[in-house]
């Protein structure tokens, strides 16, 4: 795969839609050595859809990988020893993915997301999450979108607690919430 991955790094970003955050994240990533995985949990039931993703796959150069993972973000992380590292985009939509899959069962959602925080504290390299910020905005309306907002906000909160590094990305500019410590 390249240069073994040996420096263990958890980079949290985020940021609202259309921020930057995701090429932020893209270019930090393509600063560290040898092949690149990129994690996408997006998945392609439209035309739209389609674009953007050919898009993104089109910005990213030869050293990228890239594995669709719309639910199991633990066994994506556990095949991914060995890049230099690894990009996960983005953490909202798994939340809405988790959300469809298992519908009113909060012990099932509880239970991957669980398992999600153990994959990232267990992962050795050098990873960078995505996710959007969901609190800066006005309360939904709608029961299923508070549920939602409330949920992300929670993982958003438990990620960044584990990251090594965080930032907040608005209008393409950084601004480091958590410096790295070293």
């Amino acid at each position: 795969m390249g240069m073994e991955n040996t420096e263990r790094r958890l980079v949290f970003v985020t940021g609202g839609t259309r921020s930057g955050k995701s090429g932020f994240a893209q270019g930090l990533v393509e600063g560290w050595p040898g092949q690149l995985l990129y994690i996408a949990t997006a998945e392609v039931r439209d035309a739209e859809m389609r674009c953007r993703v050919d898009l993104h796959q089109q910005d990213r150069g030869p050293r990228w990988h890239t594995r669709e993972e719309p639910l199991d973000l633990p066994a994506a992380l556990a095949a991914a020893q060995g890049y230099g590292g690894v990009l996960l985009d983005c953490l909202t939509l798994w939340t809405s993915n988790l959300m469809e899959s298992h519908g009113d069962d909060e012990a099932a959602i509880d239970q991957a997301v669980g398992a999600l925080l153990d994959a990232l504290a267990a992962y050795p390299g050098r990873l960078c999450v995505v996710t959007n910020e969901v609190g800066s905005g006005i309360v939904p309306e709608h029961p299923l979108a508070r549920r939602f907002r409330d949920r992300a906000g929670r993982i958003n909160q438990q990620v960044a607690a584990s990251a090594t590094e965080a930032y907040l990305v608005v209008s393409g500019l950084p601004v480091c919430l958590k410096p790295r410590s070293g």
